[in-house]
C-alpha cells in the first residue's frame, strides 16, 4: 500500500475493484466505472496482489494533425506524488505511447502505477522495476511520428467504442487482477460505507454458504 495522505485513498486500499463497482452501481453510475479493456501487465501479467488507488493525472495524446498545439513540456515530469497516471491515445495507433523510461521517472515521482488507454512497450524494463502498469495492448514502436500530446490533466474519454466513459483530473482510479475502475471524486464519500456493507454481507453469505445454505436463501438474509 501506498503511503498517502488522503484519507480516501486509504480506506479505497481495503476494497477491490469489485466492491467499488458494486457500490458504483447502487449510485447509478454506469457500468460501475469500469473501464473495459484495460488489464495489468506488469509486475505481472494479470496476476497477483498488485492493486493501485490514486487521484488520476490524466495526458491527451492526438494526432499529429490535430490542430491543437504540443504541449510543451514533458507531462512525465510533473507527475504529482501519489497519483495513477492515465494517458488517452487514439483508437487504432499501432505505436506504443508509453515506455519504460516513462515509468522510471514517475516512479522517481512517487506515483503509485499508470494506465496506458493504448499500447505501451518496454515490457521487461517495467516488470524490473516491480512498477505497476494496466494498459489496452502492447507495441514496439515509439508514438512520435503519429502523435503528440495535446494536454495535460483535462477530461479524457475511454478510447473504445464498447463505453462512453469519462476519466478527470482528480477522479480515483483503482486498479487490481479485476481491471481497472474510475470512482468519481464527488461519489467517493457516499460510495466508501456502501463497500464496506457489501462486504461485509458477502463474507456472512460465504460462510453460511460454504455450510449448506443456498445462494438465494444466503442473500435474502445478508443483502436484503
Amino acid at each position: 500500500m501506498a503511503d498517502s495522505q488522503d484519507p480516501i485513498v486509504r480506506a479505497l486500499y481495503n476494497y477491490t475493484t469489485c466492491d467499488v463497482s458494486d457500490a458504483l452501481c447502487k449510485l447509478k453510475y454506469r457500468n460501475g466505472g469500469f473501464l473495459s479493456g484495460l488489464t495489468m501487465w506488469s509486475p505481472q501479467r494479470q496476476d497477483g496482489p498488485t492493486k493501485i488507488v490514486g487521484p488520476a493525472y490524466t495526458v491527451k495524446y492526438v494526432p499529429l494533425d490535430d490542430p491543437a498545439l504540443k504541449h510543451p513540456t514533458h507531462y512525465i515530469d510533473q507527475v504529482p506524488k501519489g497519483a495513477v497516471v492515465f494517458v488517452s491515445c487514439p483508437p487504432r495507433i499501432p505505436n506504443a505511447v508509453y515506455g519504460g523510461l516513462m515509468s522510471t521517472r514517475a516512479q522517481a515521482l512517487g506515483a503509485v502505477g499508470s494506465v496506458i488507454d493504448g499500447r505501451f512497450r518496454d515490457v521487461q524494463e517495467q516488470r524490473d522495476l516491480a512498477y505497476p502498469v494496466f494498459a489496452r495492448d502492447v507495441g514496439t514502436a515509439p508514438p512520435a511520428e503519429l502523435l503528440k500530446v495535446a494536454a495535460v490533466n483535462v477530461p479524457v474519454k475511454l478510447q473504445t467504442d464498447d463505453q462512453d466513459m469519462e476519466i478527470r483530473p482528480g477522479d480515483y482510479l483503482i486498479a487490481d487482477v479485476n481491471g481497472v475502475v474510475v470512482l468519481p471524486v464527488e461519489l467517493a464519500e457516499q460510495a466508501l460505507p456502501l463497500m464496506q456493507k457489501q462486504v461485509e454481507a458477502d463474507e456472512k453469505m460465504a460462510v453460511e454458504i460454504k455450510k449448506g445454505m443456498s445462494f438465494v436463501e444466503a442473500g435474502k438474509k445478508f443483502r436484503s
